[in-house]
C-alpha cells in the first residue's frame, strides 16, 4: 500500500512540475498586456462570463482549439478536469465525466453524458446510434459542464456535458477561412495524414441576412498492421463534413437562425488490437461507418421584460458495423473466410423542440423558465454469419434437431435480432436565482419529466452451435414509462470581483430500456430501470492579479443509485445485457490553475483525484462469487489525471513566434467489473510539441510532433479476460504541418 502511494504520488509530482498538456483553457490570452480575456458562455443557457458561472465548467475557445492542434475529441477533452474519454471505436466512442460508467467500452442503455450542438441534443436515448465528434474548426467553442445538469437539460446527464458551439453567419461583414494539414507518423505504411477545410461567410442584405458555409474532408493514417488480412496500416480513417447557416435579422431584437450540420466518418478496420504489439489478427477487416445530419431553427426573441428562446430540430443518424468473432460456433471454423462475423446497421431519427423564456439579467431576481420535448425513433438489425453453416447443419442433422439449414441457418445466418425503438421525453423545467445583497445568489430550480419507451424485439430464427437451435423467430415487446423531479440548488458568494465560492446540491438520471438478447438466453432480463445520482459540490473561481492568474478548485461527492450496470454471460457466447443493481460513491477534487506572469510565458496545470468505488454488492450471475463487492473501483476511474501546458511567445518579434510542451497522465483502473490486472488501462505519460509563427497578416503556420517521445499508452481492454488481450492505445507519434489562413 506504501508503494502504491508513493508512485501515485511521485507521478502527480512529475507531472506538475513538468509544466507541460493542452489547457482546457479557461480565458483566452491577451498578448497586449499579459492578462487573459473574458469568454462568454451559454451551456447555462444564458449568456455569461465562465469566471461568473458558479458551474465547475471548462470553455475551450476556437482559438485555443487552434493553438492546440485539436480537430477531434481525444486532441483536447482529456485535459480537462474529471474527464476521461473511451476511446475505442471512433464515432461511437464515450466521455465519462466524474468516473460515472460502468463499462469502458459502451453504455448499453443512454450515455452517461449528455452530447449538444447550440443547444441541441445530439445523442438519443438508449444504445446510441452514433455520438458525433464534431470537427473543430470553425467552433466559437467548446463547453463542458461537469457534474449532474439534469435541471436545465434532463436525461443522460449524470456526469455532466459537452456543447458545441458552431460559429454562424454574421450579416455584418464578409469573412472566410481555410486550413491545410499535412504529417505522418510511426507504422502508418508510407501513407500520410491530411485534412484540408474551408469556410465563407456571405452578407446577403447588409446587418439583416447572411450565409456561412463549412466544409472539411480529415484522413488519418492506419497504424495498425493487421496479419490476419495481411494489410498494413489497416485501420484508416476518414472524416467529412459541411456546415451551412442562415441568419436573419429583420429587426434588432430579433434573430432567426437555420443550421445544418453533415459528417461522416469511414473507419476501414477496428482499432483494437494484441496488447503490447502494433498487430491486430482478424480474418477480415472490420469497418464502421457513421453519419448524422441535424437541422435546427432557432429564434431569439427579445420580448421586453425578458428573452424568448424558440428552437426546434430533426436528426438523422446510420451507423454500418463489423465484427469478427473467435468461437468455434456451428462449423468450429475460427479462421480465414470461414470464422463467424458480426454485421449490425442501424439508424435513428431523433425531433427535439424546446421553448425557453429568460428574465433580463438587471435586478437581484433573475429566472427561467422553459418545456422540452424529445423524439426518437430507431431501428437495428444485427446478424451474425459464418460460411458454410446452413450445409454444415443440413451434413449433420442429428446434432440439431434435424431442422434444415435453411431454417436455423438462413443465408449462413445463425444468429439475429431487429430491434424497434420509440422514446418520448416532456419536461418542464425553470431556475430562480435571488441576490438578497451583491455578494450573496441563491439558486433554485427543478425539473419535471415524463419518459415513455417501448421496444419490438425480435430474435430470429438460427444456431449457435448443437443444442443451441432455434428453429422460430421470438418475439418481444416492452414498455416503461416514468416521472419524476429532478432539483438543483446553488449558494453563490461573490465577496470581490474576481472572487466566487459556491455549494451546490444537484440530481441526473437516466432512462432504462430493453435487452435485446433477453429471448435467447433465460436469467436475461427483457429490461431495465432508470438510474439515478446525487451530487454534493463545493468549490471556488479566483481571477487574481488583474486576471494573470486564475484558480479553480471543485470537491464533490456523487451517490449514484441502482446502476444500470452492463454485464456479460458466462462462455463460450458472452451476451451483453444490463440490469440494475448496486450502488456506488464517488469522491473527488478537480482543480486548475493558469498562470501568466508576463507577455512571453504561460502556464496551466489540470488535474482531478478522485475515487469511485461500488457501495453495495453489485450481484453478477455469471460473475466467479456472484457479483462484486462494496469497495469495487468502477470500470474506467483512474485515481489520478494530470494535464499541464507550458507556452512561450514572443509578441514583440515578427511573425509571433511561440513554443509550447504538453503533457498529461492517467494513472491505472480497471477496464471492466471482474477483470483483475493486466486487464487495465492508464498509467502512461504524453507529451506534445507544438511551434508556430504568422507569416504576414494572413497566414499563420505551425509544426507539431505528437506523443513526442512515443509512448504505448492503453486507453481500453473491455474483454482482456475474455480473449487474447485486446485493446485500443494511443496514437504513435505522428508529426506535420498546418497552414491556417483567413481574410
Amino acid at each position: 500500500m506504501y508503494r502504491h502511494y508513493r508512485g501515485t504520488v511521485r507521478a502527480f509530482v512529475l507531472s506538475t512540475l513538468a509544466g507541460i498538456a493542452v489547457t482546457p483553457a479557461l480565458a483566452a490570452e491577451n498578448a497586449s498586456d499579459g492578462g487573459l480575456d473574458e469568454v462568454i458562455v451559454t451551456a447555462t443557457k444564458r449568456n455569461e462570463n465562465v469566471r461568473d458561472v458558479a458551474v465547475p465548467m471548462a470553455a475551450l475557445t476556437g482559438a485555443d482549439l487552434a493553438d492546440a492542434n485539436a480537430n477531434s475529441l481525444a486532441d483536447y477533452v482529456t485535459r480537462i478536469p474529471g474527464v476521461v474519454f473511451n476511446d475505442y471505436q471512433p464515432g461511437v466512442s464515450e466521455i465519462v465525466i466524474r468516473g460515472i460508467a460502468a463499462t469502458t467500452y459502451h453504455e448499453q442503455g443512454q450515455t452517461t453524458v449528455g452530447y449538444y450542438l447550440n443547444d441541441v441534443a445530439l445523442v438519443e436515448p438508449g444504445f446510441p446510434i452514433g455520438i458525433p465528434d464534431i470537427d473543430t474548426f470553425d467552433l466559437e467553442r467548446v463547453e463542458v459542464l461537469r457534474g449532474p445538469q439534469g435541471t436545465l437539460f434532463g436525461s443522460s446527464t449524470l456526469g455532466g456535458l459537452i456543447n458545441y458551439v458552431a460559429k454562424t453567419a454574421d450579416p455584418s461583414k464578409f469573412d472566410a477561412a481555410g486550413e491545410a494539414l499535412l504529417g505522418s507518423g510511426k507504422n502508418q505504411d508510407g501513407q500520410v495524414n491530411y485534412a484540408v477545410k474551408g469556410m465563407a461567410n456571405v452578407p446577403l442584405i447588409e446587418d439583416k441576412l447572411a450565409f456561412r458555409a463549412t466544409a472539411l474532408q480529415r484522413f488519418d493514417a492506419g497504424y495498425l498492421d493487421n496479419t490476419g488480412t495481411g494489410v498494413k496500416g489497416s485501420n484508416d480513417f476518414k472524416t467529412q463534413g459541411a456546415r451551412g447557416s442562415l441568419v436573419f435579422e429583420p429587426a434588432e431584437d430579433t434573430t432567426i437562425t437555420l443550421m445544418s450540420t453533415y459528417q461522416k466518418t469511414k473507419l476501414d478496420d477496428q482499432t483494437y488490437l494484441t496488447l503490447g504489439t502494433l498487430e491486430r489478427n482478424t480474418p477480415r477487416p472490420e469497418p464502421q461507418k457513421t453519419d448524422f445530419w441535424l437541422t435546427s431553427l432557432r429564434l431569439d426573441q427579445n420580448v421586453g421584460f425578458a428573452n424568448l428562446t424558440v428552437l426546434g430540430s430533426y436528426d438523422k443518424k446510420n451507423n454500418f458495423t463489423v465484427f469478427t468473432y473467435p468461437y468455434a460456433y456451428v462449423t468450429g471454423n475460427t479462421t480465414g473466410a470461414a470464422a463467424a462475423y458480426d454485421i449490425t446497421r442501424a439508424n435513428a431519427e431523433i425531433k427535439t423542440a424546446e421553448v425557453r423564456l429568460a428574465s433580463k439579467d438587471n435586478g437581484p431576481l433573475r429566472w427561467l423558465i422553459g418545456s422540452s420535448f424529445l423524439r426518437a425513433d430507431k431501428y437495428s438489425a444485427d446478424h451474425i454469419y459464418q460460411q458454410g453453416a446452413a450445409a454444415f447443419i443440413d451434413a449433420n442433422p442429428d446434432e440439431f434437431g434435424g431442422y434444415p439449414g435453411s431454417v436455423i441457418a438462413p443465408n449462413d445466418s445463425i444468429y439475429g435480432y431487429i430491434s424497434s425503438t420509440y422514446n418520448k421525453d416532456i419536461g418542464v423545467f425553470g431556475e430562480a436565482s435571488y441576490r438578497p445583497i451583491d455578494q450573496i445568489e441563491l439558486t433554485v430550480g427543478g425539473r419535471y419529466y415524463d419518459t415513455k419507451n417501448s421496444a419490438t424485439i425480435t430474435n430470429a430464427a438460427g444456431s449457435l452451435g448443437p443444442g443451441t437451435f432455434s428453429p422460430t423467430d421470438a418475439t418481444f415487446g416492452t414498455t416503461q414509462s416514468e416521472n419524476g423531479f429532478t432539483p438543483k440548488a446553488t449558494l453563490a458568494w461573490r465577496p470581490e470581483k474576481g472572487t466566487l465560492v459556491y455549494a451546490t446540491y444537484s440530481e441526473g438520471f437516466r432512462v432504462g430500456g430493453p435487452n435485446p438478447n433477453a429471448a435467447i438466453l433465460p436469467g436475461i432480463p427483457k429490461s431495465y430501470d432508470s438510474d439515478k445520482v446525487k451530487n454534493y459540490e463545493i468549490g471556488t473561481k479566483l481571477s487574481l492579479l488583474d486576471n494573470r492568474l486564475l484558480l479553480d478548485l471543485t470537491g464533490f461527492h456523487i451517490d449514484w443509485k441502482n446502476i444500470q450496470a452492463r454485464l456479460f454471460t458466462a462462455a463460450p457466447y458472452y451476451y451483453s445485457y444490463v440490469t440494475n443493481a448496486g450502488s456506488a460513491k464517488i469522491d473527488g477534487v478537480e482543480f486548475s490553475t493558469t498562470v501568466r506572469p508576463n507577455r512571453y510565458v504561460s502556464f496551466t496545470t489540470n488535474g482531478t483525484w478522485q475515487e469511485a468505488r461500488l457501495s453495495t454488492f453489485l450481484p453478477d450471475t455469471f460473475a466467479v462469487g456472484g457479483g462484486y463487492t462494496p469497495g469495487t473501483t468502477l470500470p474506467g476511474s483512474s485515481r489520478w489525471a494530470v494535464a499541464n501546458n507550458l507556452r512561450f511567445q514572443l509578441p514583440d518579434v515578427a511573425g509571433l513566434p511561440s513554443l509550447e510542451l504538453a503533457h498529461r497522465y492517467l494513472s491505472t483502473a480497471p477496464v471492466a467489473f471482474g477483470d483483475p490486472p493486466p486487464a487495465t488501462r492508464g498509467n502512461f505519460h504524453e507529451f506534445d510539441l507544438r511551434a508556430s509563427i504568422a507569416i504576414g497578416q494572413n497566414y499563420h503556420l505551425l509544426a507539431f510532433v505528437n506523443n513526442l517521445f512515443d509512448r504505448y499508452g492503453v486507453l481500453n481492454a473491455p474483454f482482456a479476460n475474455q480473449f487474447t488481450p485486446q485493446g485500443s492505445i494511443i496514437r504513435p507519434r505522428t508529426y506535420g504541418l498546418r497552414l491556417d489562413w483567413h481574410l
